[in-house]
């Protein structure tokens, strides 16, 4: 007999936690329940820092510099971006419109309310992008701080060539070594879900799980636009061959969606979009360099998920902080691999950087197992059409097979 998968294991998790806390408040409420969620958010916490710094600067490196990478590398970091902040701002608008953490029960302190309120001026913005010490940075969990560093460390060894080998060397042994510390974490995932269920339930009612499930719609409401209106978009601006596109994504789609991780795609979809008629050497350059900076789904799920917490907590973001959060969002997600739920990674540094409650995440737990298999998918999705479009920049791409 098969044994269950850990996202198996979350979803019974989830419900033993809902049963717990609605059938037993009392056991909820106790603080040990709540501890045991504390524990699991406090090793997630601590993966950031080391998980970013390797990530980017093994990234950085092993690209090279963006003169370096040439006429494919310009092309593909231009659609990165242009994709990655597209899903962000989908997101934002999906927030905005759906409302899912209006009247969601999330403490938070006067004093986060205060610091959250206060927009930034644009001298103490620029100011706080750039680290007076990483080490400093990596201490308090400043995100964008340890992000600028990272790509100024990884430019620098990129130009140095053979002299920083053991330096990205390193990092690339430092991001496989935090990648298995986060699949380490993630066998805690199911007690720490289902003790925050329990906690939050039997503290709260079980009414909140109405607010988790508006939350999961807006999620894949927003993710179903992206993938039709923005991809489709794309795809026929780029003319990409839709039934042979189709044919070659659909089995790394369905892997990512159901193992909730885009490494495990990784193979088969190089596979696919080399049978597509897509030249081996793009293929084998823009989907895995997409793995590190266009993840699309993720983008789209960290901006809806902050603004959650935000609006959970009652704190009325300024449009200016909003769009720096998107900024933050946009170069931290940079540093999301494809491992499953590692963008709760990336959300707990957004939220230290913004000051937003942490307890907001206990929420997200109860239904990211859900909402991570939809983003993963559409993150490779996203990096299949990446790879199309650039063989069809380059003149590479037949126009049906």
């Amino acid at each position: 007999m098969k044994r269950p998968s850990l996202t198996a294991w979350i979803f019974i998790a989830m419900l033993a936690g809902v049963a717990l806390g609605a059938f037993f408040p009392n056991a909820g409420k106790a603080d040990w329940m709540a501890a045991l969620a504390n524990v699991f958010l406090r090793l997630i916490r601590a993966i950031v820092a080391p998980l970013i710094f390797g990530a980017l600067v093994a990234g950085i490196a092993g690209t090279g510099s963006v003169r370096n990478m040439g006429r494919i590398g310009v092309k593909a970091i231009l659609y990165f971006e242009v994709l990655s902040t597209i899903a962000l701002f989908v997101g934002l608008a999906a927030v905005h419109l759906f409302h899912p953490g209006a009247g969601m029960p999330i403490e938070t302190s006067t004093t986060d309310v205060a610091i959250a309120q206060a927009p930034p001026t644009f001298g103490s913005m620029l100011e706080h992008t750039f680290p007076f010490s990483i080490i400093d940075a990596m201490a308090r969990g400043d995100v964008l701080q340890i992000v600028v560093f990272s790509l100024l460390f990884g430019a620098a060894c990129a130009a140095i060539g053979d002299k920083a080998a053991p330096v990205v060397a390193f990092c690339k042994s430092l991001s496989e070594v935090m990648f298995r510390f986060t699949n380490y974490v993630m066998y805690l995932a199911p007690i720490g879900v289902g003790a925050a269920m329990a906690a939050t339930v039997g503290s709260k009612g079980i009414g909140v799980l109405l607010g988790l499930g508006k939350l999961v719609l807006s999620l894949y409401a927003a993710l179903v636009v992206f993938v039709v209106v923005v991809l489709g978009a794309v795809a026929m601006l780029a003319r990409i061959p839709l039934r042979p596109f189709i044919r070659a994504v659909r089995e790394p789609f369905a892997i990512a969606f159901s193992t909730a991780s885009s490494e495990a795609a990784l193979p088969i979809a190089l596979e696919n979009l080399e049978n597509m008629g897509i030249p081996g050497h793009i293929v084998a350059f823009v989907l895995p360099t997409g793995y590190s900076f266009n993840l699309d789904g993720s983008a789209l799920y960290l901006s809806l998920a902050s603004m959650f917490i935000a609006q959970a907590a009652g704190i009325q973001m300024p449009l200016s902080q909003q769009l720096l959060m998107m900024l933050t969002l946009m170069l931290t997600s940079k540093g999301v691999a494809g491992v499953p739920r590692a963008a709760l990674v990336i959300l707990s540094g957004t939220l230290t950087s913004f000051n937003l409650p942490h307890s907001g995440i206990a929420l997200l737990l109860g239904a990211d197992a859900l909402m991570d298999m939809g983003r993963t998918s559409v993150n490779v999705l996203g990096n299949c059409m990446a790879t199309a479009v650039v063989a069809r920049w380059e003149g590479a791409l037949p126009s049906r097979s």
